[in-house]
């Protein structure tokens, strides 16, 4: 099965001494991971490539989501970011971007409540924080990428997203050492390993973006 693109957003909140991640538990009765905790995220949609925006991701995120791509299509970067906002939203009714330009004129399908509550997507306020592929045999298969936002990005909230007939039916912060004690997928374990390196040296640039996959039956990391 060939891998779908997709993207995931971890929403961080380092306002305390102890960074702390947000984190959902899916739906016991989904056929893909049930019960585990994950981050919000999802495989990108037609309207991800059309909805506008209020900043731009930086240069070297642009440039380590198109390598090790064959043919990357047109401003791949820009629909995967947008892909994992829109998810976001949809998981746990948290809209993330900005208010200062105003309401978009016009916003494609799946984009309404973004209008209606004057936000704007602000890609600038994302880190690109590592790629990784579902190994084969797996009931689906992502190829995913995992962005992270400071917490002081969620412009605005719509409750109700949550709850037991939802895709999470529970949504919490964690600090990294309470999260690795959840039962999560071991590639969500491996995230959170990375994403706290990358906190450490404050997303710098010139850090590396780790690729995890599966090759020849063997885990490997490597970095874009």
């Amino acid at each position: 099965m060939r891998p779908r693109d997709a993207a995931t957003l971890i929403v961080l909140d380092r306002r305390t001494r102890a960074p702390k991640v947000l984190m959902g538990r899916r739906n016991a009765g989904l056929a893909f991971m049930p019960g585990k905790f994950v981050f919000p995220g999802g495989r990108i949609e037609a309207s991800d490539r059309r909805m506008p925006v209020a900043g731009a991701l930086p240069d070297y995120a642009e440039a380590a989501l198109t390598r090790q791509v064959v043919r990357p299509p047109h401003h791949l970067g820009r629909a995967l970011a947008l892909a994992a906002i829109r998810e976001t939203f949809e998981e746990t009714g948290l809209l993330v971007g900005t208010r200062e330009y105003g309401p978009p004129e016009e916003v494609p399908a799946g984009w309404e409540a973004f209008a209606a509550h004057g936000v704007l997507p602000d890609l600038e306020a994302l880190h690109f924080v590592a790629r990784a592929i579902t190994p084969p045999k797996r009931v689906r298969r992502f190829d995913t990428r995992f962005f992270t936002v400071d917490r002081r990005a969620i412009a605005a909230e719509e409750p109700g997203r949550v709850s037991e007939a939802s895709e999470l039916t529970e949504l919490a912060w964690f600090t990294f050492a309470a999260a690795r004690k959840l039962d999560l997928p071991t590639i969500t374990g491996m995230i959170l390993d990375e994403l706290e390196a990358q906190v450490a040296v404050d997303f710098a640039p010139y850090r590396p973006i780790p690729f995890h996959a599966e090759r020849r039956g063997r885990r490997e990391r490597t970095v874009l």
